[in-house]
């Protein structure tokens, strides 16, 4: 059979992080939306693929193979892959928990080139703006509105967590909803 698994939510929710901890209890590979989405750029997250582009790359690296996890947002443009899932996780978490996460990551990943008057801290303050903007209902970009409107029309299993945990502890709640879900089949 295999195990097809996306894992989605607002950026921060811990997605990439629970994708690497399942990888690993499962014994399957984890591949990140953002690494097909963008084209390899120096800033990073400068040039996107289109469309078309990154499904066909996802195609010809994993989406037939029998076990994989997808981290992040397909936001309608990687709609060919539903019918490969089997589960979606849903994180959601508390806007200032997310943003905090969100904060940390990217000074990690870029240092003093986010402060103010650095290469990339117009890109950071964009980012900030529009992650901020995910809890709105008003707000016309990746936000809680489309994705539960998403969910809605998934033929498989959706398991939604609340991310505020541990990631391991996070990790044991996926397993122990997959199991129920491949014992009730």
């Amino acid at each position: 059979m295999g195990t097809r698994i996306h894992i989605t939510g607002a950026s921060g929710a811990g997605c990439s992080t629970l994708g690497r901890v399942l990888a690993t209890r499962l014994a399957s590979q984890v591949f990140d939306s953002d690494d097909f989405y963008w084209r390899p750029s120096d800033p990073p997250f400068a040039a996107k693929r289109s469309p078309a582009e990154r499904v066909a790359l996802m195609q010809a690296l994993f989406v037939p193979r029998s076990d994989w996890i997808l981290t992040g947002s397909l936001g309608g443009w990687g709609d060919a892959l539903i019918p490969r899932f089997t589960h979606v996780v849903f994180l959601t978490v508390s806007p200032a928990l997310r943003l905090a996460r969100l904060r940390r990551r990217e000074r990690q990943r870029h240092g003093a080139a986010i402060q103010p008057g650095g290469a990339m801290a117009h890109a950071y303050r964009a980012f900030i703006d529009y992650a901020m903007g995910y809890d709105s209902p008003d707000f016309t970009g990746r936000s809680r509105v489309k994705h539960e409107l998403w969910l809605e029309e998934l033929p498989c299993p959706v398991i939604r967590l609340d991310s505020s945990v541990a990631p391991d502890l996070l990790a044991d709640r996926v397993i122990e909803a997959l199991d129920q879900t491949v014992g009730a089949a």
